[in-house]
């Protein structure tokens, strides 16, 4: 019995920890870290501004919900502060093993303490994600001001992108779900999304605010959102082909980015973690510019290749 199970994991196992360079997850460490830190930069100054909003307007949620009451302002203000630094730390690879967890989990805490005092960003979700991921695995193993481990992890390195490629499918079809939750198979008609679209930029409209390039040119022509509505299914809950193979993990990446620069055209609602392409870095050769930079540098140098 012992023997048909392991023959039946085997596979599974083979393809879960397929071998990837520690470059390349270090590559991705160091973008989606770049991305937080920065994330976190410049939000500091209105996090600091939302905490000292009265505490009528506090409404914890997630991991917040351990507090009763909102933290004194300075004190929100030093917790993002220290998780700027955490974050560096992060990016750098400075003691990861011990800081990096601490990192994810203070990215977590700001995040969400500033989502408690008004409109949750759901597209916060998946950058906290990855970077949990990342926190719990050797993704300092190269690239990292920490001394290079004397032999590599044991496990490899592929199962972590993996991991991330699982959590990003992960959240296209919840989205998905969430759609089909609201309006059923009617979604695909179209009309649910035009009526959508069309609302959104009537509200910017009337709140002074840009409405989307593409929007009004398209809402005259209905049929279109037929073919939006069920491409964006097919796409979010297609998602996990990019589990499959490099090669249609890349290919499923370019359509989502295609589809986020779709959603500023016609609502101007602007995605940053997708559009800037780091949601999907896992699901790319990241190392490379960072190799080739490397090497044009030892040329220029006159070291030797690595």
């Amino acid at each position: 019995m012992r023997i048909i199970i392991g023959r039946a994991i085997k596979p599974v196992s083979d393809w879960w920890f397929a071998p990837a360079p520690a470059e390349r997850l270090a590559a991705v460490r160091i973008i989606v870290g770049t991305f937080a830190l920065a994330w976190i930069l410049i939000r500091i100054r209105e996090g600091y501004a939302v905490a000292q909003l009265p505490a009528e307007n506090f409404r914890p949620t997630g991991v917040v919900r351990l507090l009763e009451s909102p933290l004194p302002p300075a004190l929100a203000l030093a917790i993002s502060i220290a998780t700027a630094v955490l974050m560096a730390a992060f990016v750098v690879g400075f003691r990861f093993r011990l800081l990096a967890p601490f990192a994810a989990i203070a990215l977590l805490w700001t995040l969400t303490y500033r989502n408690s005092w008004g409109m949750i960003f759901h597209t916060e979700n998946l950058l906290v994600l990855h970077v949990m991921a990342l926190a719990c695995s050797p993704a300092a193993d190269a690239w990292a001001v920490d001394r290079k481990p004397a032999q590599p992890a044991a496990i490899g390195y592929g199962w972590v992108l993996k991991l991330m490629i699982a959590l990003t499918a992960a959240t296209y079809v919840l989205a998905g779900i969430a759609k089909l939750r609201i309006a059923g198979m009617d979604w695909i008609d179209g009309e649910q999304l035009r009526n959508q679209i069309a609302v959104d930029n009537l509200r910017k409209a009337l709140l002074g605010d840009l409405i989307a390039p593409l929007a009004t040119q398209f809402l005259e022509h209905p049929a279109g959102f037929i073919v939006f509505s069920v491409m964006t299914l097919v796409l979010e809950f297609g998602a996990p082909i990019a589990l499959v193979g490099p090669r249609l993990a890349r290919l499923w990446a370019l359509a989502a980015w295609g589809f986020h620069v779709g959603v500023v055209l016609l609502m101007n609602i602007w995605f940053l973690y997708p559009l800037c392409g780091v949601a999907y870095v896992a699901m790319l050769r990241a190392e490379r510019p960072g190799m080739w930079f490397l090497g044009w540098w030892r040329r220029r140098r006159g070291m030797p290749a690595a």
